[in-house]
């Protein structure tokens, strides 16, 4: 009886556990560049302690990872909006570190430099600020990154990739820090630049809603099973206690 308790409880902590992503996912619906958290639940096996020394399945509390799909791509006109085409990140420089995101919301400070819509500046392939002109006008940028003023490549937009599965921190909303170090894209064909378009939130806000119904229904089947366990299990303690 105690392992249908503790069975129904990790799969309380599961569900909890899924509740806070949906929640999260849905507080970024509107949120530009967003990746959806999702949760992967592995069965995890322990011993019953009984002779017949059976396995009992509980589940794991889950490990998150981000949502692979790609945001729609929104047409802004603005010639400082830029959105990527791929597999890919900006980087900015942060407090806490370089940054990796989807946000290209970016805009020119009074001496050229191009930050992004919190004032980080953006990083080059290399790795450092790009500066701009101010006096050369609206900046154009091809699907390769590389930046004109004047008709003269003036710059690279650059374009990182990292492998998430190892790792990651979620920094702001749309932000992340990768445990992997995160490298410069170079000659990838499905990977490019859009000038005057945005990423929207991949987050799918019909799926979320039916997966939170999904949770919640599930969340107060657990909590029936192990309040009728609970019962049956006091129940027996008095059965047996009163039979000596």
């Amino acid at each position: 009886m105690q392992s249908g308790l503790y069975v129904s409880l990790s799969s309380q902590i599961a569900l909890e556990r899924r509740l806070t992503t949906i929640a999260d996912n849905m507080a970024n619906v509107n949120t530009t560049g967003f990746r959806a958290t999702e949760v992967k639940f592995d069965e995890m096996l322990g011993e019953t302690g009984n002779k017949i020394n059976a396995k009992v399945a509980y589940v794991s509390q889950g490990n998150d990872y981000l949502s692979g799909d790609s945001g729609e791509l929104e047409h802004t006109g603005n010639m400082l909006d830029f959105a990527i085409k791929g597999d890919a990140w900006f980087s900015v420089d942060t407090p806490a570190g370089k940054v990796l995101t989807k946000d290209g919301r970016f805009t020119m400070k009074e001496n050229g430099e191009l930050v992004s819509v919190r004032g980080y500046p953006v990083l080059d392939a290399g790795g450092a600020p790009i500066t701009l002109s101010k006096a050369a006008g609206e900046p154009k940028i091809g699907v390769d990154g590389l930046i004109y003023q004047d008709g003269k490549q003036v710059g690279s937009l650059g374009l990182f990739e990292a492998d998430i599965s190892k790792g990651y921190l979620r920094y702001e909303n749309s932000g992340i820090m990768t445990t992997e170090q995160p490298r410069a894209v170079t000659d990838r064909f499905n990977v490019g630049v859009q000038q005057g378009y945005l990423e929207n939130s991949n987050v799918n806000a019909m799926r979320e809603i039916t997966q939170l119904i999904e949770v919640n229904r599930a969340f107060e089947s657990m909590t029936s099973l192990s309040k009728d366990s609970e019962a049956s299990f006091s129940e027996a303690i008095k059965t047996l206690g009163g039979s000596r």
